[in-house]
């Protein structure tokens, strides 16, 4: 059964209506701005715990619940919820959780990154490409669903992807050829990264019995430091 989210600690302007999320400040009180889109699981204890994680490393991360405060640990239900989900409404909480952390009185940088996971990793991808300049680096893991976008002609944002080569939703070879896509398409600078493990490896409650704990430290590394490079 799904659950009420208790994460939300902050709301945002999104298309004359108002959206929730959850945000974390760094020890400094300022910072970089990163955007964190969650897995179909939605706002879940993982995900604020990598908002947390972000802060810890100097950045104002923010996680927009896109499920508007409903969780789930069960995969048919989380399906259930991502396709209930439409495109279009979450690029508007997207788009408004963007506006609200260039606007935000800690947020340092002109741009922000985002970074996501598995449906996350998708709209990372489709927010770089109708976000234009206001993205400064865009870092998804395995993403997947009807984020992903066709076209990648708007994108400008640095581009750092993480993949597993046993994804079982979303194959290596697709990968290569998305990252490719991208490369020819936005002329932006992309790096896809290619890990010995399957889908969701990054997530360590481990609800599909995928986490790689060397992986996901690995790929969490990488990802700090492109932030760090082209966010400063």
């Amino acid at each position: 059964m799904s659950e009420e989210s208790s994460a939300q600690n902050t709301t945002f302007a999104s298309n004359g209506g108002q959206a929730y999320g959850y945000l974390a400040l760094p020890p400094s009180g300022s910072g970089a701005g990163v955007i964190v889109i969650q897995e179909w699981w939605g706002l879940t204890d993982h995900i604020v715990g990598v908002a947390d994680r972000l802060a810890a490393e100097g950045f104002v991360a923010l996680a927009p619940d896109l499920f508007g405060g409903r969780t789930t640990h069960d995969s048919d239900e989380a399906g259930e919820l991502m396709s209930q989900l439409p495109v279009a409404k979450a690029a508007q909480d997207l788009s408004g959780a963007v506006d609200f952390l260039l606007g935000h009185e800690a947020v340092t940088s002109g741009k922000v990154g985002a970074v996501g996971f598995c449906m996350g990793g998708g709209f990372v991808l489709m927010l770089a490409a109708q976000q234009g300049d206001r993205i400064g680096a865009a870092a998804p893991f395995y993403g997947v669903g009807s984020g992903v976008p066709t076209d990648y002609s708007g994108l400008r944002a640095a581009v750092q992807g993480h993949y597993g080569e046993q994804d079982q939703m979303y194959a290596a070879s697709t990968a290569r050829e998305l990252e490719q896509q991208i490369r020819e398409e936005s002329g932006a600078d992309v790096e896809f990264f290619f890990y010995p493990a399957g889908h969701a490896f990054h997530n360590d409650e481990n609800l599909l019995g995928t986490y790689d704990p060397d992986s996901a430290r690995l790929a969490w590394e990488r990802t700090v430091a492109f932030l760090k490079e082209r966010l400063s």
